[in-house]
């Protein structure tokens, strides 16, 4: 590899960040949709110079737009994501049942192996596959057509489908979150899914451990092994060894366990990273010292991770998609905050530098490792 490209979305438009292999000195372009909420970039793992990005705006709404020459121009492609066989109704916080509205995309997966293949996880909560690049778009309506669609909950964000994670075995097999209702998985290409709860529980509802309902955060895996998942929640990270079957806590010596990122070392399936906050309601470093937490074991034993972080008066957050993994050979880890900040570690989390530093809020980081 000869270097990596850092795709940022931010409340005000999108950056790109590019460095050589050493990840010491690097170049920032943007903003691109300058003034737009980005709430997701990804580049193909199949086409390095592929990227979708998905700005949105008061205004004019949600508009997808593609590069096909690793960011430096951009166009915008296919914008109609309809929700197939008409709305619907989901029901909100007070038990009445609202109709199913589109309102933005907050996650783009695109194919492990085909550059023109692209998923989208979107507000109100549904799946959308395209399989030309993002010029058309189709539900896959199994997901919200599930018997326990219609007590899906939103959480504060919204009612989000945001996260999306392939079997690099089995194109067939998707693993989606959303909040708040929990986490699914379909082994058909998106045919027919069932619920992966088993085993979470969640204060907030009614039954704390009900088939839905939970709100879970992030998921995250490493693909030498498919069937481990790990989970950062609304409360509470867990694992998984058995694709979704049953979970299990692995928060140990966490200070709290409450967070939104999550990710795994890219050689290390074993070694995993999260960020705690203070609490659901205080969503900033506990006493003001951000750090990030490894565990080397797959859970319950972690460490933190402080040198060169602020250990003092820092009071942001790190979002759900604002952490992402490089694959070069010294793993590099890299996370936004929301104060603009956006750090990473060249060496594993062992040291931290602020590639930059004054961005607006970060809503997503995710890295392309560049041959």
């Amino acid at each position: 590899m000869t270097g990596v490209r850092v795709l940022v979305g931010t409340r005000k438009g999108a950056f790109i960040l590019t460095s050589d292999g050493k990840r010491q000195q690097w170049d920032i372009s943007g903003p691109h949709f300058a003034g737009w909420e980005v709430y997701h970039m990804k580049g193909s793992p199949s086409d390095p110079d592929r990227i979708y990005a998905a700005p949105s705006g008061g205004w004019f709404g949600q508009v997808v737009q593609r590069s096909d020459d690793g960011g430096r121009t951009w166009n915008p492609v296919g914008n109609k994501f309809a929700y197939e066989g008409g709305t619907g109704t989901h029901q909100w916080y007070d038990g009445t049942q609202h109709p199913w509205e589109f309102a933005r995309v907050w996650h783009f997966e695109p194919s492990l192996t085909e550059p023109d293949t692209v998923y989208a996880g979107v507000e109100d909560a549904a799946l959308f596959r395209s399989v030309d690049g993002g010029w058309t778009w189709q539900e896959l309506p199994g997901l919200r057509r599930h018997d326990s669609a219609s007590s899906w909950q939103p959480g504060a964000g919204g009612m989000c489908l945001h996260t999306i994670v392939q079997d690099p075995r089995d194109a067939g097999r998707l693993f989606v979150a959303i909040s708040a209702a929990g986490a699914f998985r379909t082994d058909d290409a998106g045919e027919s899914w069932r619920p992966i709860n088993k085993g979470l529980r969640s204060d907030g509802i009614p039954d704390t451990d009900a088939e839905v309902g939970h709100c879970v955060h992030n998921l995250a895996m490493h693909p030498q092994r498919p069937d481990v998942l790990y989970m950062q929640k609304h409360w509470d990270v867990m694992r998984t060894d058995d694709g979704g079957e049953t979970w299990h806590d692995i928060g140990g010596n966490l200070p709290t366990d409450f967070g939104f990122p999550i990710d795994v070392h890219a050689h290390e399936p074993d070694t995993v990273y999260v960020v705690p906050i203070k609490s659901d309601s205080e969503h900033f470093p506990i006493d003001g010292s951000l750090r990030v937490y490894r565990s080397r074991t797959g859970g319950h034993e972690w460490e933190p991770l402080t040198e060169g972080l602020p250990q003092r008066d820092c009071y942001v957050n790190v979002l759900r998609d604002a952490m992402a993994v490089d694959t070069l050979q010294e793993c590099g880890i890299y996370f936004g905050t929301t104060g603009g900040q956006v750090y990473v570690s060249p060496d594993s989390g062992a040291h931290w530098t602020p590639i930059v530093r004054d961005l607006p809020a970060v809503l997503s980081v995710e890295v392309q490792s560049l041959p």
